[in-house]
């Protein structure tokens, strides 16, 4: 059994102003994204400026949209009772898949405004989301979210306010799946063009899986426990949707052009 580290969730304290390590999670994704969307732009007709400013606008779709999904899809009761609980991002609480239809929103405004195809620009985007999405399961890590169900696995290890039987830490799975591996798949097949929509699919197949997979270690949300049989979670119900999509997305690409 391992100890579960100790690390203050404030990264940087200076009277009242605070750093959160959640929020810097996410900046570090960004900072990836932007870096590494740079050095594509001009693939499919982009600027460097361009690439600033489609992450300005997706990051207000992730955050927007993550935390409006985490609200309803995870915590409708809280929100209820204490509105302004919803506006305390540096907490914690943000869904994946509310924040995935937050940044489909923004790429469609962007694919507009530019004249892009919505797919051409989806395809870019996909191989530069898995950082962020790391970075994050670790943010949640360090503040104590996300614990795992209980194991006996050497690995295991007591989360805090939990209890003291050692669990799955679920979320470093997370961030080992959805971000270095998402990633390393992503941009290893999208360095050579593909067919419209393909990455854009596979990118939703393979976080699908990986989501769905964990859900099994990952203790269920204790405000909604099982949705159905025992063992069926909000993530996994969630997740389907993104698998199936993505799937057919794949076949879809099949039929359109060769790059």
């Amino acid at each position: 059994m391992l100890t579960y580290p100790s690390i203050d969730p404030v990264a940087i304290s200076i009277g009242p102003f605070q750093v959160h390590w959640y929020g810097l999670m996410y900046v570090i994704g960004f900072l990836a994204a932007w870096w590494l969307g740079r050095r594509r732009a001009e693939r499919i007709g982009l600027t460097r400026d361009d690439v600033g400013d489609l992450l300005f606008y997706g990051a207000l779709g992730v955050v927007l949209g993550g935390r409006l999904g985490y609200a309803l899809f995870y915590g409708m009761d809280q929100w209820l009772a204490d509105p302004l609980w919803v506006l305390r991002v540096w907490e914690g609480g943000m869904s994946f898949h509310g924040g995935l239809l937050g940044v489909l929103l923004a790429a469609w405004w962007f694919a507009r405004r530019k004249r892009l195809a919505f797919f051409t620009l989806t395809d870019f985007v996909a191989p530069l989301v898995p950082i962020g999405l790391g970075a994050g399961r670790i943010g949640n890590f360090i503040n104590h979210e996300l614990p795992g169900r209980v194991t006996d696995l050497p690995w295991g290890m007591p989360f805090p306010g939990v209890g003291p039987e050692p669990r799955h830490p679920s979320s470093l799975y997370e961030a080992v799946l959805e971000g270095l591996v998402l990633f390393a798949v992503l941009w290893w097949v999208s360095a050579k063009p593909r067919r419209r929509g393909f990455i854009s699919g596979l990118f939703l197949v393979l976080y699908g899986i990986f989501r769905f997979a964990v859900e099994f270690v990952r203790r269920p949300d204790p405000q909604l426990g099982f949705i159905a049989f025992d063992w069926l979670t909000m993530g996994m119900l969630l997740s389907l949707p993104m698998i199936l999509a993505g799937a057919g997305l794949v076949v879809w690409s099949r039929r359109q052009p060769t790059p």
